[in-house]
């Protein structure tokens, strides 16, 4: 894809040369922070900076010696699957004293390191401004005490400072998402869905204990991704009498049919009254008060452990990258930032900033300003909040409003992970607005045939943590059968219509307002929720399942890579799916660390092929043992995965051997990833918000008659904001031969790839993150606080 020229190409414009970055992990461990580590070498290497590791935190500042080794590119080769740090992290201390940061300072200027980029939590973000702070004073005394030279004062005058936070709590303001807290969400889900087995099987009640001392993050998402009966969290501590509002709604729940109950309990959760409420507590209640068999469980530091997930390897490698930028742009009046996404972009914050607002929360709990501490956690946080309360907790039937309104929910396409959480969050949102929901089976097909039922809130419990589809779905557009599908709404009354999945759903929805000239039935809201796993809806930069497909490519690559350990020097060839989309090879490629991705938006031929043999060739040569190239499955009609795996069987021989994988549907099945579930629930729910907002606006005279372009929608994330974007508009942007986007976000992140992989290549930086204050930094539209 062409590049504007207004576009800055990154060598031309920064270089590292005469440079020293020194990079640090410090408090707990962070899966992905290993991810970060690696991007932060390679690219600093790639400019041309000298790039230090400093092994044990803030400790290994203090102590010097071997502590603080210089990093080469084959340093951090095979850590990106690697969870925790493998460069170590300890609590310093000395570090807090004056003197220890004197004894800092001195290891860094012997070295000439003036660049630090700290990957931690609030207090190890915190101590590294103080020590910015201090430092021309710090180095003052070490020339009194004799320790440096005066010219060393001139040379090294300024420490510059880049954040990552690292931290599985997600409890640092300003960020959407900090690195860990995915992969932390992966081991909760897997622990929470091998519980509900057993649960059912014996009706049992289980309470689930997870991390988060001050940040009830990772109990309210888990919670909101499994369904959970009820969460007790530290930010939002439950009304009084709320022992027996519990007790009600587990009764509640048993009474209709379910067969378990599951309790998620932050270990921070406390009372009105600042009185901790543990996981025993809330067993002893629940035995005491409704008999029912009751076990706990708490994960401890499994939480911590494990492999990282693909968003926080993807999340970490750019953050490591825009760390990189933001250091070799600073000057001596830049204040210390954090690196972040906001949505889907990079932003950068004034460290100060977000410490302040996340310290500001801790002391809203302090006074119990409960409410003013779930505003201070952010839109996501509340957000979150709000769409877990109005999915577990059931009005009764005369407090919900009556809209006389049906609305049907299909999917349309092929099976993604997630579309059950979003038909489960569209049924309970609509019923609580207090419309008639409808369920279709099998696609418009199904809908021509009258497959078509009402559904309950009961009907779509324990949905969130299914794969598939469980309403059925299939590829066939409404053309075919449209007057037999106008026929069905008019007999079910249909005012509204949801329709959940991927390129069909946009080429569905295109005929559906066509044929509003000739039938008035499909003069009603519309609705599209970009759901596949190839990603390739234009509208929007993100899709329903798309990372559950990334995370099973990256561990099937994870496992294919171990697979050759110990063995010569082999190179993998893996055939991943997507269509004409390059999304999930380009993305998958990236978060296991591929030395070649080829996808069919950036056309090759045989010379690349061939540059790149002779480039995995030369690295084979070092200490790197393994290679990794994918191709997506419509690349090139030509070079298919055969060629190519002969080609470098061919090519290689003496130096390496070669194996190919075709990944197939695995790409497609599976329990859908945290991410996923929370995706589709979350956008689902604004979703039937808007519907019940046109049909009141298209209501007139006894029906609903909506024939405008704004009420044929999809709603997709673009950048920083979720919005709703009328389908004929978005011809205009779609390439409907190849079935995408003729601008897609991602391919942005290819040169990425391609530098991490060790290739010379332009890096457009145009798109890397300005300073932005925290206060006012997320645009009005992120309501629904997309990237978690």
């Amino acid at each position: 894809m062409a590049q504007p020229d207004s576009k800055k190409i990154f060598f031309e414009n920064l270089s590292g040369a005469g440079k020293a970055i020194a990079v640090l992990t410090s408090g707990g461990d962070a899966q992905g922070m290993n991810a970060a580590v690696r991007a932060v070498v390679r690219m600093g290497l790639y400019v041309g900076a000298k790039v230090y590791f400093i092994h044990e935190g803030y400790q290994g500042m203090v102590d010097g010696g071997d502590n603080i080794k210089e990093a080469s590119w084959e340093s951090v080769s095979s850590m990106l699957q690697i969870g925790g740090t493998v460069i170590g992290s300890a609590r310093c201390k000395e570090f807090r004293a004056h003197e220890g940061r004197l004894k800092a300072a001195h290891n860094l200027v012997q070295r000439g390191i003036t660049n630090l980029c700290v990957i931690g939590g609030d207090g190890s973000l915190t101590g590294a401004n103080l020590f910015r702070e201090e430092w021309s004073g710090l180095l003052t005394e070490l020339v009194e005490q004799g320790a440096i030279e005066e010219e060393s004062v001139q040379k090294y005058s300024a420490l510059h400072i880049v954040g990552m936070v690292g931290s599985i709590d997600n409890d640092f303001c300003g960020t959407d998402m900090t690195i860990g807290t995915d992969s932390a969400l992966h081991r909760i889900i897997e622990v929470v869905d091998a519980i509900m087995t057993t649960a059912q099987s014996h009706q049992r009640t289980f309470v689930l204990e997870v991390m988060g001392r001050h940040c009830g993050y990772l109990a309210l998402v888990s919670a909101l991704a499994c369904g959970a009966d009820w969460v007790l969290i530290p930010e939002m501590p439950p009304e009084d009498g709320w022992e027996d509002k519990m007790c009600q709604k587990l009764s509640a729940t048993r009474s209709r049919g379910t067969r378990l109950n599951i309790i998620i309990v932050a270990e921070g959760a406390i009372d009105r009254h600042g009185k901790p409420i543990t996981s025993s507590l809330v067993k002893d209640l629940v035995v005491k008060n409704l008999g029912f068999d009751t076990r706990v469980t708490i994960l401890g530091h499994v939480q911590r452990g494990g492999t990282p997930s693909a968003f926080d390897r993807i999340l970490a490698s750019r953050m490591g990258v825009e760390a990189v930028l933001a250091l070799l742009e600073t000057t001596a009046n830049t204040p210390a930032c954090v690196v972040s996404l906001s949505g889907n972009q990079s932003v950068r914050l004034p460290l100060m900033e977000c410490v302040q607002m996340t310290q500001a929360v801790q002391k809203a709990m302090d006074e119990k300003r409960f409410e003013d501490a779930v505003k201070l956690r952010g839109r996501s946080f509340q957000n979150n909040l709000r769409t877990y309360k109005l999915l577990a907790h059931r009005k009764p039937e005369s407090d919900l409003p009556v809209s006389n309104f049906n609305v049907a929910v299909l999917n349309v396409g092929a099976p993604a992970a997630g579309m059950n959480a979003a038909v489960r969050s569209a049924v309970r949102v609509g019923i609580s607005q207090g419309h008639k929901m409808f369920a279709v089976s099998d696609g418009f097909e199904g809908f021509s045939k009258g497959q078509i039922k009402e559904v309950k809130w009961a009907d779509v419990g324990g949905w969130t943590g299914q794969g598939g589809s469980l309403l059925g779905t299939k590829r066939t557009l409404p053309a075919k059968h449209v007057e037999k599908i106008a026929e069905q709404m008019k007999k079910h009354n249909i005012s509204a219509l949801l329709v959940i999945g991927g390129f069909e759903a946009l080429e569905s929805l295109l005929q559906l307002y066509d044929a509003r000239q000739s039938f008035e039935e499909f003069c009603i809201p519309m609705c599209i929720l970009p759901a596949t796993i190839s990603n390739n809806v234009p509208g929007t930069d993100l899709s329903i399942g798309a990372d559950t497909a990334l995370n099973a490519i990256v561990e099937t690559c994870d496992r294919i890579k171990q697979s050759a350990s110990g063995t010569k020097r082999r190179v993998f060839i893996i055939e991943t799916m997507g269509g004409y989309c390059g999304y999930l090879a380009s993305v998958g490629g990236l978060a296991s660390g591929a030395d070649a991705v080829y996808i069919y938006e950036e056309p090759f031929d045989i010379r690349d092929l061939q540059a790149n043999v002779e480039h995995l060739t030369e690295k084979m040569k070092t200490s790197i043992q393994r290679g990794l190239v994918l191709r997506n499955e419509n690349s090139n009609d030509n070079y298919t995965t055969d060629f190519i795996y002969q080609l470098y069987s061919e090519e290689g021989k003496g130096v390496f051997d070669c194996r190919k994988n075709v990944l197939g549907h695995m790409q497609q099945g599976g329990a859908p990833s945290p991410f996923d579930r929370n995706f589709g629930t979350k956008i689902s729910a604004k979703a039937m918000q808007w519907v019940t907002n046109k049909l009141q606006e298209t209501f007139r005279q006894g029906r609903v008659f909506a024939n405008t372009e704004d009420t044929c929608c999809l709603l997709g994330m673009r950048r920083r904001a979720l919005v709703f974007q009328p389908v004929v508009q978005l011809k205009d942007e779609t390439d409907f031969v190849h079935r995408i986007p003729k601008e897609q976000w991602w391919l942005k992140l290819r040169p990425l790839m391609k530098i991490l992989a060790k290739y010379k290549t332009s890096y457009d930086v145009s798109d890397s993150g300005i300073l932005e204050h925290v206060v006012g930094s997320r645009p009005k539209e992120l309501d629904a606080a997309v990237a978690m």
